[in-house]
């Protein structure tokens, strides 16, 4: 293989992310937990009722493990190096989001509001209660596809921009859908992304050692 084919930052996945890094955080700074969580979940329509169910779908392992393994229908991922990557990168995000929501375990909007009647719920959505921080869902999609965009070859770098919006409307159905706040979304999307990063990176001197 080329010096080329072994580019692996996506300027089209990670220029997005560290937009939404600071608008995330400055939208945190100067509204309160109650207003951001209103704006997107008191914003719906029949439309969006009808298909935001699935959309959350895409950080579940359901869907998540079922994408990973279908790459290996590829001869370039069929190698130690990109299962090892693929689980690294994927599990470790999800079990120190998982460590975390047992650590703080804090309640869900639901809960927060005392069910309060202004909450938007959408049928067929389970009512949730408590573990709210961070959220799973967005790590999930995050980690996924900050993980996709960087095994991309680099004549398809471009689709990283496709999976920061997928990876981002995964964080806003969670709202959406009455099971977290903006703070929970915001912090996934920080341990998916940071910490698939990382483990990546890690990764990385042993790629030319399996793939010839």
């Amino acid at each position: 293989m080329t010096k080329k084919q072994f580019i692996t930052f996506n300027p089209y996945f990670f220029y997005p992310f560290f937009i939404w890094m600071i608008a995330g955080g400055t939208l945190q700074f100067f509204f309160t937990k109650e207003e951001l969580f209103r704006a997107i979940n008191t914003n719906s329509n029949p439309i969006i009722d009808s298909f935001i169910y699935y959309i959350t779908w895409i950080g579940q392992a359901e869907i998540i493990i079922p994408v990973l393994l279908f790459l290996f229908i590829y001869k370039e991922y069929r190698n130690w190096w990109y299962f090892l990557s693929a689980l690294l990168c994927n599990i470790i995000p999800f079990f120190l989001q998982q460590l975390l929501k047992f650590y703080y375990d804090e309640p869900r909007p639901i809960n927060y509001f005392h069910n309060a009647p202004w909450i938007h719920y959408v049928t067929g959505w389970p009512v949730l209660y408590n573990r709210s921080f961070p959220s799973g869902h967005t790590e999930g999609a995050f980690s996924l596809f900050c993980f996709l965009s960087f095994i991309l070859p680099a004549n398809k770098k471009k689709y990283g921009l496709l999976f920061f919006f997928i990876a981002l409307f995964v964080g806003y159905s969670r709202i959406y859908l009455t099971a977290h706040f903006f703070e929970d979304v915001y912090v996934g999307s920080l341990v998916g992304v940071l910490t698939t990063t990382l483990f990546y990176a890690l990764m990385i001197p042993y790629k030319k050692t399996s793939i010839k």
